[in-house]
C-alpha cells in the first residue's frame, strides 16, 4: 500500500476516533499522541481556551504524559509559548512557527522544544465568533513540508468539530456577565431595563365563559307534586301554548273526589236545615251554619279543581326549551316555584364570565372582551362588558369568582346557547413592570398580611 493511501486511511481513522471521544480528556490524548499516524513529530501539546489571554485557558494535554502538571516548568513554558502564538497576527490558520517570531522565548526554545513547530488552531467554524477554541502544536526536528500543512488543515477541522460537540453550551448567566463587564454596557443595559419596565402594556386576564340566553323566561312548578312526564326535548323550539311538562294528578283526583263528596254532603245538610227552618225558628240558626259549611266546601272544591287544571304546564311564549336532560326531571318531586326549565330566544344571547378572585383587576362596564370558543379555538368574537358583580360567589366548579355579563357586538354572528370558551378581558394600559409583578406582589401581601 502506497504512503499517500496510508496517510489518507490514517486521516479517516483519526477523524473517527475524534468523533467517538466521549470527553475532552480522551480527545486531547488522541490529538497529542495518535496524530503521529499521519504527521511526523517529536513532541506535541494541546491548549484549550478562547484565546491566549483568557484566564480559563490551560495546557490540556502533552504527548507522552498521562496528565500535564500545571506547576511543572515545562508546562509553564508551554503556556507562555501558547500565549505568544495567540498574540501573533496569523494565529487562526495552520502555519509553521519558529523561535525568531517569539524573541522572548528564543533563549529557552532549544532547551524545551525542537527547532520546527507546526501550529494547528482549533477554529469553531462559526463566522460570528472566529476566535479559536484552542490549538494543537507539533514540534519536529526537520522542516515541515507543504503536504504536511495540507494534512494538518484537514485533520484540525475534524478535531475542532469534535471539540465543539464536547464543549458545554454557553450559559445565559455567562453571557450576561460578559455584557455587564463594561461600564458603558452597564449604562446602556440600565437604560434598556428602565425603558422596558416602563413600556405600557394592556392588562388582560383569561376567565371561563359561557353563552347564555338574554332575558330568559323561567318555567317553574305551579304546585307541589311529582313530574309525571316531560313533553319536550332539550333545545327544542316551542311555540306559545305548547305543553312542556305535566305533574302526576293521582293525588289531586283523590282530593277532588273527597272535596266533591264533602260538598254534596254539606249541600244536603243545608237543604234539610232549610226545610226545618220553615216550621221552627230554631232551624233558622242551624240553616245559617249549614250555609257557611257548604260555602267552605264549595271553595275547597273549586281550589282542587283549579289545581287539577294546572297539572299540565304550557309555554307562555315562544322560544327554545333550555334544560339538561328529560330523565333528570321525570319522576322527580318538585315544590311550588321550583325552576324546571328555561324558555330562551335563540336570537338574544349574552356572555356570562366567571372571573376568579385571584385574577381580578379593575374592570368596569364598557371593557372589551374577546371570546375564544372551545369548539373553535381559531375563532374569536368581540363583546362589551355590561355588568360586573359587586361580590364574588361560589361557582359550579367550587371556586369563588365574580360574575360578569357582556353583550356581543352588533356585527358578530349569533352564537349557540351553551357554547363554552375562554374570555379574554382587556383592561387599561399599565407599565410592564407592574403587569409582571402584580400577581407576585398580591401573593406576597397575602402571605405577609400587609
Amino acid at each position: 500500500m502506497s504512503e499517500p493511501i496510508q496517510k489518507l486511511l490514517g486521516l479517516l481513522q483519526l477523524a473517527r476516533r475524534a468523533r467517538e471521544a466521549h470527553s475532552t480528556e480522551v480527545l486531547g490524548f488522541v490529538m497529542v499522541n495518535e496524530t503521529l499516524q499521519v504527521l511526523p513529530y517529536r513532541q506535541a501539546a494541546l491548549y484549550l481556551g478562547a484565546g491566549g489571554l483568557n484566564p480559563l485557558g490551560h495546557v490540556a494535554a502533552i504527548s507522552g504524559l498521562p496528565q500535564p502538571n500545571p506547576a511543572a516548568p515545562y508546562t509553564q513554558w508551554l503556556t507562555r509559548l501558547f500565549h505568544g502564538i495567540f498574540a501573533l497576527a496569523e494565529h487562526d490558520v495552520p502555519r509553521t512557527i519558529n523561535a525568531n517570531e517569539l524573541p522572548e522565548l528564543m533563549a529557552e526554545w532549544a532547551e524545551w522544544w525542537p527547532a520546527h513547530a507546526l501550529w494547528m488552531p482549533l477554529n469553531p467554524g462559526n463566522p460570528s465568533n472566529p476566535t479559536p477554541m484552542g490549538g494543537l502544536l507539533l514540534a519536529a526536528d526537520t522542516p515541515w513540508q507543504e503536504h504536511d500543512i495540507a494534512v494538518a488543515r484537514e485533520l484540525v477541522s475534524a478535531y475542532a468539530h469534535a471539540l465543539a460537540g464536547l464543549r458545554p453550551r454557553k450559559r445565559m448567566l455567562d453571557a450576561l456577565r460578559g455584557l455587564w463587564a463594561s461600564a458603558a454596557r452597564r449604562r446602556w443595559l440600565w437604560l434598556a431595563l428602565v425603558l422596558v419596565a416602563c413600556f405600557p402594556v394592556q392588562q388582560s386576564v383569561l376567565a371561563p365563559a359561557e353563552v347564555v340566553p338574554k332575558d330568559p323566561f323561567l318555567v317553574r312548578a305551579p304546585q307541589d307534586g311529582v313530574v309525571e312526564r316531560v313533553l319536550v326535548q332539550p333545545n327544542q323550539a316551542v311555540a306559545q301554548g305548547t305543553p312542556l311538562f305535566s305533574l302526576d294528578q293521582t293525588a289531586l283526583q283523590t282530593r277532588l273526589a273527597i272535596a266533591g263528596k264533602a260538598y254534596d254532603t254539606a249541600q244536603e245538610e243545608f237543604r234539610q236545615s232549610a226545610q226545618i227552618a220553615v216550621t221552627e225558628d230554631k232551624g233558622k240558626l242551624d240553616m245559617s251554619l249549614r250555609r257557611g259549611v257548604m260555602g267552605e266546601k264549595s271553595v275547597e272544591l273549586a281550589y282542587v279543581t283549579e289545581l287539577l287544571g294546572r297539572v299540565q304546564v304550557r309555554a307562555e311564549r315562544a322560544g327554545i326549551a333550555v334544560f339538561s336532560d328529560v330523565n333528570d326531571w321525570q319522576g322527580k318531586t318538585v315544590q311550588l316555584g321550583e325552576r324546571v326549565l328555561t324558555l330562551a330566544d335563540p336570537a338574544k344571547v349574552e356572555l356570562n364570565i366567571q372571573l376568579p378572585v385571584g385574577e381580578r383587576f379593575d374592570v368596569a362596564p364598557g371593557a372589551e372582551v374577546t371570546l375564544y370558543p372551545n369548539a373553535s379555538p381559531l375563532s374569536a368574537y368581540s363583546a362589551v362588558v355590561t355588568q360586573v358583580a359587586y361580590s364574588a360567589e361560589p361557582t359550579r366548579d367550587g371556586q369563588v369568582a365574580y360574575r360578569l355579563k357582556a353583550n356581543f357586538k352588533a356585527d358578530e354572528p349569533t352564537l349557540r346557547i351553551g357554547l363554552m370558551g375562554t374570555a379574554k378581558l382587556h383592561g387599561t394600559r399599565v407599565p410592564l413592570l407592574y403587569y409582571a409583578l402584580r400577581r407576585p406582589l398580591t401573593t406576597l401581601r397575602q402571605w405577609l398580611g400587609l
